[in-house]
């Protein structure tokens, strides 16, 4: 597996090394040993897996319990991922990394705790797999508004779409007003 590095340094990206000939592919997709060298020290606790149609936005969305670090990948389509550093005494709070994951080119994203996660679905569908490092707590959950201009995220929607967001997601609080880590 190589680790790539992104503007934030906490944030990286993982590919694997896929083997494939005419009968199909292999890959590792996970290693404790790689991952706690090149991300830290980590126990995974929960799995989960979403499926999303085009254009639909999910998050961006952190606990402020049980927070949760998420390896993220994409098994169907793509998406672009996004991760904002919510951490308060961080040199990159309130910046962002983002990535296109796809079942294509299989990479995966690290993203710690203390960031706000989401994606925007850019194939017919997608399907979503992420380890979690805690439980999910709706009590804790909170939706960080995915435009906040503050935030500038350069997300990959056509200047005419309106993505389609949850009511959750409708009402996400602003950069400055959602509480930070």
């Amino acid at each position: 597996m190589k680790f790539i590095e992104t503007n934030i340094p906490d944030v990286k990206i993982i590919e694997p090394q896929v083997f494939g000939d005419e009968r199909g592919f292999f890959m590792e997709t996970f290693r404790t040993t790689l991952f706690n060298e090149h991300c830290g020290e980590r126990e995974f606790v929960q799995e989960n897996h979403s499926k999303s149609s085009y254009g639909i936005l999910r998050g961006l969305h952190y606990q402020t319990e049980n927070t949760q670090g998420k390896l993220v990948r994409v098994t169907k389509g793509e998406v672009f991922d996004v991760a904002v550093d919510m951490r308060k005494d961080s040199p990159t709070f309130g910046q962002w990394a983002g990535v296109l994951l796809s079942a294509e080119n299989k990479r995966q994203l690290w993203v710690p705790e203390g960031f706000a996660h989401g994606f925007y679905v850019t194939t017919d569908e997608a399907e979503f797999v992420y380890k979690c490092t805690d439980v999910y707590n709706p009590n804790a959950e909170v939706s960080l508004k995915w435009d906040d201009s503050s935030l500038s995220i350069d997300w990959p929607i056509a200047a005419d779409k309106k993505p389609l967001l949850s009511a959750k997601d409708e009402a996400g609080l602003s950069f400055t007003d959602a509480p930070k880590f």
